[in-house]
Parts: structure tokens; C-alpha cells; sequence
């Protein structure tokens, strides 16, 4: 159930802009963006999920590569034996990205490099991979820019239209300030992005930020969390 809105430059020697929200179960427990896999990943920094050892988003800066995971309804049985979403992510960021009928649930990968963005989209089913367009895109459990998601329905526009400030702005603040717009609607609101998603039957919460710019000239990244999950405070990045 999280959340990816992305700018892809219509110039690709201006930077890729990625803002990512991180819903999972707070019991789960996770590590702040770092580099975790020293031995097996040199170099690569994300964020780390300590009950599995993948990534739900990670970083190489020296290869301009970002990957970040987002979960997906799928056609198995929550109780099916699947490996961890999280290894793609790392997989990806070395080059590797998913091919053929992938071992784990169901999941919408984005692929970040510089002037380019990918989304692949499994559902233990199909395997779909998609280029994005110059423009901006916004990624949740279903297709990108679907319009059955609500959030995506309600807030893409906003995004949209905020997008040419990136270009003049610190960092993506023009986003943090839409993405603080947005938490004016309640969390258990199927349109929030700052989500509760315990009425849904899935005991996730919002729970961090990043923001990314992955161009020519290298890749910055930050992150925030939530001070309560499910509760937006404008944490600071970092």
C-alpha cells in the first residue's frame, strides 16, 4: 500500500525526482537509509527491513541506479511459500532487474537511472514491464496512473502541477508540500497517502519518507520518519 510519485524529465540531462512513502506494519521492524550490505551490495545504501535482510528502496550513487518495491495484490494465497520482495530491490540496483515468474508475491517495481524510469508489475501471474513517459507518474498497488486507485485519482494533479517547481526549489519541497496537503484527509481515508490501512484488513501505516533526484551529475537522497505512523509531521529529511 505504499506510495511513489515520479517526475521524468522531458531532458534527460536533467535529473529523475522521485518521493516515496513507506506504509508497513510498525511491529515490523526496520533500518533507516544506510549502507546495510557492505559485503554482498558495496556501496549500495537503503532502507532495510531486519526480519528478511532486502530492501524496500536502495541506492547505488556510483552507478546512478535507485529501485524501490511496492507490494501488489496477486493471485496466491497469503499463506503460499514465497522468497522476500526485498532481494529484488538489490538485485535491481546491481543491474539485475526481475525477469521471468518471480519466487515472491505479488509487487510494482520502479527502476530509477538517470533521464529514465521503469515500473515492473507482477502479480504471480504476468510479468509487465513498462517505460515511463516524460511527465509526472504516481505508483501505488495497482497500475501506474491507474485511475481505480483513489489517491492516485485525487492527487496525481496536484503533483502534476507542482512538478516545474522541482526545477527551482531546494530539494523536492514543492511535493513535501503537497504531500502535507494531502494529510489534511483523514488516514483512513482510501484517498490518503499518509495511510491507515487497518480498516482495509492490512495492519500497515505510514511510516517514512525519501525523496530522490537521480541525474547525470550523481544522486541525492533523504529520509524522514514519521514520528507516529499513520500521522504526517513534516519530519525533517536527511
Amino acid at each position: 500500500m505504499c506510495t511513489v510519485v515520479i517526475q521524468v524529465p522531458a531532458d534527460p540531462s536533467h535529473p529523475v525526482r522521485l518521493l516515496a512513502v513507506r506504509d508497513e506494519d510498525p511491529a515490523r521492524a526496520w533500518d533507516p537509509l544506510g549502507p546495510w550490505w557492505p559485503d554482498a551490495h558495496p556501496g549500495v545504501v537503503g532502507v532495510r527491513d531486519r526480519r528478511a535482510g532486502g530492501a524496500w528502496l536502495a541506492a547505488d550513487p556510483d552507478a546512478r541506479r535507485l529501485a524501490v518495491i511496492l507490494n501488489r495484490a496477486d493471485a496466491l494465497p497469503d499463506d503460499a511459500p514465497a522468497v522476500s520482495r526485498g532481494r529484488i530491490v538489490l538485485d535491481a540496483v546491481a543491474g539485475a532487474s526481475p525477469s521471468g515468474a518471480p519466487a515472491t508475491h505479488g509487487f510494482n517495481l520502479v527502476e530509477v537511472a538517470p533521464g529514465r524510469a521503469r515500473v515492473s508489475m507482477w502479480d504471480a501471474a504476468t510479468l509487465r514491464t513498462v517505460d515511463l513517459a516524460p511527465g509526472t507518474h504516481m505508483i501505488a498497488h495497482d497500475d501506474v496512473d491507474d485511475p481505480r486507485t483513489a489517491r492516485i485519482r485525487r492527487w496525481l494533479g496536484a503533483f502534476a502541477a507542482a512538478a516545474p517547481g522541482l526545477e527551482r526549489s531546494d530539494g523536492l519541497q514543492p511535493w513535501l508540500d503537497v504531500l502535507q496537503d494531502t494529510a489534511a484527509t483523514p488516514p483512513t481515508d482510501d484517498a490518503a497517502i499518509i495511510r491507515d490501512n487497518r480498516p482495509y484488513g492490512i495492519p500497515t501505516l505510514s511510516l517514512l519518507v525519501c525523496t530522490a533526484s537521480v541525474g547525470p551529475a550523481g544522486t541525492d537522497l533523504a529520509y524522514g520518519a514519521l514520528e507516529v505512523p499513520g500521522e504526517w509531521n513534516r519530519p525533517a529529511l536527511a
